[in-house]
C-alpha cells in the first residue's frame, strides 16, 4: 500500500520550477529541490521517481503557470491591442526588478531548455511541452495583434504571424540579457524599443 504523500504536489512543482528556471536542469541539484520544496529526498523520489521525472512535471506546470499570466494581459478587453503588449513586456521586466532584489534574475524555464537540446533529445514529452507552449503563446500574440489592428493601435504591417514571432524572440531575449546584470530600467527601453517596429 503506498504510503500518503506528507506534502503539496503543485507547491513541490512549483519550487523546482523556481529553481531550474534560475539554474537549469545541470546545475540544480537534488539537495536544492529538497530545499526549496521542504522536502525529504525519499518523499521527493516517492513523488516524481527521478530528478528528470520532476523536471518534465515542473516544466509542464511552469509552462502552463506562465501561459496563464500572458493570457490573462493579451485577452484583457479593456486595453488596446498595443497596450496589451506593451504591459506584457512590462509585466516581464517587473518580474526581473524582484528577482534583481533577490541577488539573480529571473531567468526562464523554457529558455534554459530550448537552450540545452540533450534535454529535448533525453525525453520526448519535453519537446512536447515546448512545442505546444510556443505554439499557444504565438496564437495568443497574433490574436493580440490582430485586435490592435481592429482597434487602431497597431498598424497595418508584418503578418500578424511574424509579429508575434518577434513578441517571443524579444521576451526571450530580455530573460537572457536580463542574466548579464543589465538593469531593469535599461531592459524596460530595450522593451519598449523593439515594440516600436511592430507599434509605429
Amino acid at each position: 500500500m503506498a504510503r500518503p504523500r506528507t506534502f503539496d504536489e503543485t507547491a513541490v512543482l512549483e519550487a523546482a520550477a523556481a529553481q531550474f528556471r534560475v539554474h537549469g536542469y545541470a546545475d540544480t541539484s537534488t539537495e536544492q529541490l529538497c530545499e526549496a520544496a521542504d522536502v525529504r529526498r525519499s518523499s521527493l523520489y516517492n513523488a516524481f521517481t527521478s530528478k528528470d521525472e520532476l523536471f518534465v512535471r515542473a516544466l509542464e506546470h511552469y509552462a502552463a503557470t506562465m501561459r496563464g499570466h500572458q493570457a490573462s494581459i493579451l485577452a484583457d478587453t479593456s486595453l488596446s491591442g498595443a497596450e496589451r503588449l506593451r504591459k506584457l513586456v512590462t509585466a516581464i521586466v517587473d518580474e526581473e526588478r524582484v528577482a534583481r532584489g533577490e541577488g539573480h534574475a529571473a531567468g526562464c524555464m523554457g529558455v534554459h531548455t530550448l537552450m540545452n537540446p540533450d534535454l529535448r533529445a533525453r525525453d520526448e514529452r519535453i519537446g512536447r511541452i515546448l512545442d505546444r507552449d510556443l505554439q499557444e503563446r504565438l496564437g495568443l500574440l497574433e490574436d493580440t495583434i490582430r485586435a490592435g489592428r481592429v482597434d487602431g493601435s497597431v498598424p497595418e504591417g508584418p503578418d500578424a504571424g511574424e509579429g508575434a514571432l518577434l513578441v517571443n524572440t524579444l521576451i526571450a531575449g530580455l530573460r537572457v540579457t536580463a542574466q548579464t546584470g543589465v538593469t531593469p530600467e535599461v531592459l524596460h527601453r530595450i522593451a519598449l524599443a523593439g515594440l516600436r517596429s511592430l507599434l509605429a
